[in-house]
């Protein structure tokens, strides 16, 4: 629970839940090595890549635990989510797994792969401009239209549990580490993180990344509140949130090691990286960790685990980036 907002906090426990939830449904994704990551940062660098992850990200985690922890009447009468992308896929297909009929709120810019495949796992796609509407708004009336329960992409206990399983599988794939790097967009992904380090490897450091663009959460832990800013400029479109959740931001306060950005032309050098030297597909939000820690320049000696978020990357943009 916290102090401050009454909400609950999910913990340890709820990983562990989560984790039973998923297992033999959600992919334990392969964690992979780079001697040519380790020779440019001198350390042992560890690739959980949950781009290869069900729907293509880690969002499969949270969104399937979510949805699974509703009791039956609510799964029949469906959920609503808000994404701009990778949480609708997942929420899409968790949903048809599950038996619960699904609403997705997208922007009208989100990639066309991404919009496609939510329609393609059954959901029904709402429209939005994420410049002059609010998508959170447009979610709680549907929710409240219908009777759907909403979804939000971080900010949901079950959603953030859910994710801390990727930690768990690494932590205990490849035992202790003395820092986790993981994608920052409103947090979801680094609290849980955070959950499982904490439990699994005390002393571990975990960093959370944001594109240098949209340093929200960095700006808030500074501040010492929740501080929102305009949708930021980035290809990083899994990380253009405006601030942190009222979930997300204590945990991220209380258990973080603490945040840092890096520049679009970093995640772009880092996706030609990741498809020269392990011939993987990373979308440019799923660079964020590895970006981070190839500029860390402190690594030395160090064990360290990067968490890969996600593929979803329209193949013709793909390429267009890696090749400027």
């Amino acid at each position: 629970m916290d102090q401050t907002t009454g909400l609950r906090l999910p913990t340890y426990a709820d990983v562990e839940a989560a984790a039973r939830r998923l297992d033999g449904i959600a992919h334990r994704t392969p964690v992979m090595t780079s001697r040519t990551a380790d020779a440019r940062t001198g350390a042992r660098l560890f690739f959980k890549m949950e781009s290869l992850q069900r729907t293509g990200a880690f969002k499969f985690r949270g969104a399937y635990n979510a949805i699974a922890a509703l009791d039956a009447d609510a799964r029949a009468r469906g959920v609503v989510a808000y994404s701009s992308g990778n949480h609708a896929q997942a929420i899409a297909c968790a949903g048809t797994l599950l038996g619960a009929p699904t609403v997705i709120v997208m922007p009208t810019d989100a990639p066309a792969i991404k919009v496609a495949a939510t329609r393609g796992y059954g959901a029904e796609v709402v429209l939005y401009d994420r410049f002059g509407e609010d998508r959170e708004a447009i979610g709680r009336r549907l929710s409240a239209e219908r009777g759907l329960a909403l979804i939000p992409p971080f900010d949901h206990p079950d959603v953030i549990a859910g994710q801390g399983t990727a930690t768990k599988e690494l932590i205990e794939e490849v035992g202790p580490l003395d820092r986790i790097y993981a994608c920052l967009g409103g947090g979801g992904l680094t609290s849980g993180a955070c959950l499982a380090a904490e439990a699994l490897s005390p002393g571990c450091a975990v960093w959370g990344v944001e594109p240098e663009a949209g340093d929200d959460i960095r700006r808030s832990l500074e501040a010492g509140r929740i501080v929102t800013i305009p949708v930021p400029q980035t290809i990083a479109d899994g990380a253009q949130t405006t601030a942190a959740g009222a979930h997300t931001f204590p945990l991220l306060r209380a258990k973080a090691a603490g945040v840092t950005t890096v520049p679009d032309a970093a995640l772009v050098e880092t996706m030609r990286f990741f498809a020269e030297r392990m011939k993987q597909v990373v979308e440019p939000t799923g660079c964020l960790g590895a970006a981070a820690a190839f500029a860390a320049g402190d690594l030395a000696g160090k064990r360290v685990g990067v968490i890969v978020s996600g593929g979803n990357v329209d193949l013709a943009r793909f390429a267009a980036l890696v090749s400027e």
